[in-house]
């Protein structure tokens, strides 16, 4: 035995330790079925002799028990990778499908509050064209403001019903509403004018059949849409009622009053059954303010027409201001 081996067994001696725990047998696995055994007395030597971290984390790791999936062989593992490639592909395809579907949809959204901006921005176009009507002007201004409409119409909402075909216009419909809205108010504002009543929610949806195929189910527009609009009539109506008292045209402010309440009456019979009525509450106390106002301008010209004076400069010999009238010299 030579010096080294002699050293080697004095520091196992040294490092023995008398507990029974130590004692155990660390078993280490060296790859498929082969196995080593190390007793504590050897491992607390290779310690002490090989003093690194590394060799420390290697014998940890050595030490644990491990699980058999974990000392799979490679080939194995590339079975396992293949396998779950090969069944996560029908649900990345799935996954695929529903990207694209809200893509498009997004997309189809995109154009259609763009639609809807138009419409609306032309049908206020219509709305201010009826409102330059008056007793000398009548025919011409309708006839302009039935050709804006019938441009809305044929250009504006025929775009509109092309990108909402089939069942889509339910599922966007918060997108192209402001829109239908206004454009509801538009031809019902140019309707009244026209005839003294009110355009139906059929007359405007057989205008848009013929912008869609059939089978597709072309644009419709629902009777809320509808009813919003109508909502929103009745403010242009009572701007136009003051327009026409303060140019002399009582008959016609007061048939506009009639009409108004007449409206208002109807709809605070149907409000209270219908399924949304958020916006339509809101929109209700807003037509209650202009029924008020229509009816205090009727009432006052009624009850006090006779303190409406001329103009300046009528030339009315009876005409005075403050009691002195025109004739007198100052």
């Amino acid at each position: 035995m030579t010096d080294k081996d002699a050293n080697d067994d004095a520091g196992r001696e040294e490092l023995r330790v008398p507990n029974r725990q130590l004692a155990r047998r660390s078993e280490i696995r060296l790859g498929g079925n082969r196995r080593a055994s190390l007793d504590s007395q050897d491992v607390c030597f290779m310690i002490r002799k090989f003093d690194s971290s590394a060799f420390k984390a290697v014998f940890r790791m050595a030490s644990e028990p491990q699980r058999p999936h974990q000392w799979a062989s490679p080939q194995s593992s590339s079975k396992r990778t293949r396998t779950m490639m090969t069944t996560a592909s029908p649900m990345r395809d799935a996954f695929s499908k529903y990207a694209d579907y809200l893509n498009n949809l997004n997309e189809k959204r995109e154009k259609v509050v763009k639609a809807s901006r138009d419409i609306t921005m032309n049908s206020k176009k219509v709305i201010f064209q009826v409102h330059r009507i008056s007793k000398f002007n009548k025919e011409e201004v309708l006839a302009k403001a039935e050709n804006d409409l019938a441009a809305v119409t044929n250009q504006q909402m025929a775009k509109l019903v092309q990108e909402l075909k089939g069942r889509d216009f339910w599922k966007l419909r918060r997108a192209y509403s402001p829109g239908v809205q206004e454009y509801v108010e538009a031809a019902t504002f140019y309707g009244f004018c026209k005839s003294g009543t009110l355009l139906g929610l059929d007359d405007i949806n057989a205008s848009l059949l013929s912008f869609g195929d059939p089978s597709d189910e072309p644009l419709q527009i629902n009777i809320l849409d509808y009813l919003l609009g109508l909502a929103d009539l009745t403010g242009e109506l009572m701007r136009l009622a003051i327009g026409r008292i303060s140019d002399g045209e009582l008959d016609f402010a007061r048939e506009i009053c009639g009409f108004v309440r007449e409206i208002h009456q109807e709809l605070m019979l149907t409000v209270p059954h219908m399924d949304d009525t958020y916006d339509m509450k809101t929109k209700m106390d807003t037509m209650l303010q202009s029924v008020m106002k229509i009816e205090n301008a009727c009432f006052s010209v009624h009850v006090r027409g006779s303190e409406y004076i001329p103009l300046l400069g009528s030339g009315d010999p009876s005409y005075s201001v403050m009691g002195v009238s025109d004739d007198v010299e100052p």
